[in-house]
């Protein structure tokens, strides 16, 4: 098991010295995802909500349960902030006008902030976790794992799920994302390799017990969706399994 993460270090850390020493990560995808009108969309959007919260006392979000993910529990209410001339027009990229992003609020109790939900990563994500599901169902409760790629989380096998190889590639990079799922059978994506970039390009030094998903956060105007926790452990991106 020891000698399987050790490899699986290597391999990260591989990765990214290619990703920076071919310059497409941050400095390329995101910058053509902001030429194509993703930093001003945010931008207008975070005017339209920062406007609305002054003017009405509240956040024009989309109610959602108190399970529902962090990266995917306040989305913005794109229709009232356009129907009470907040927003003179939705933006292209969001999925009420057929775009694949939502818009979505972090930080909603002390400093809004209004980041980008990418609906493909969540798409691909349920894809997978509807094959896993199948499989466990089929099978007693047995899940179509591999490898344990960190504590308690696992390689999804899709041979054994039954499903063809389902290709996700990051909003942060374009590169393909790993897929891993924990002892229940959830399924997420593995964000390990986006966060070393993330913190080599920055420079910054990880601190003990937070969660390098704030990295990304900074990084981008996307959020890490269908993701876990991470914590720097041995000089590595570890993602943190539910606790049981």
């Amino acid at each position: 098991m020891d000698q399987v993460r050790r490899s699986r270090s290597a391999m990260l850390s591989g990765l990214v010295l290619l990703l920076l020493l071919s310059g497409c990560m941050y400095s390329g995808q995101d910058s053509r995802q902001q030429a194509g009108g993703y930093r001003e969309s945010v931008k207008r959007v975070q005017a339209a909500v920062d406007d609305y919260q002054a003017g009405e006392g509240l956040l024009p979000i989309l109610t959602s349960d108190e399970m529902t993910p962090r990266y995917e529990k306040f989305v913005v209410d794109l229709d009232r902030l356009q129907q009470d001339g907040y927003l003179d027009e939705i933006p292209s990229a969001a999925f009420e006008k057929g775009g694949s992003a939502y818009f979505l609020i972090l930080n909603e109790e002390s400093d809004p902030v209004v980041k980008l939900m990418d609906l493909v990563t969540v798409q691909k994500v349920n894809d997978l976790q509807r094959q896993v599901n199948l499989y466990k169902s089929a099978h007693g409760g047995e899940l179509p794992a591999r490898e344990e790629i960190y504590p308690g989380l696992y390689a999804v096998d899709t041979g054994k799920a039954g499903t063809e190889p389902v290709k996700l590639n990051s909003v942060y990079s374009g590169q393909q994302l790993p897929f891993m799922m924990d002892k229940a059978g959830n399924v997420y994506a593995d964000y390990a390799a986006d966060i070393i970039s993330a913190i080599g390009h920055n420079g910054s030094t990880p601190e003990a017990g937070r969660d390098l998903r704030l990295e990304l956060e900074a990084a981008s105007y996307y959020v890490p969706v269908k993701s876990l926790p991470y914590l720097w452990i041995g000089g590595n991106p570890v993602a943190q399994a539910p606790l049981e």
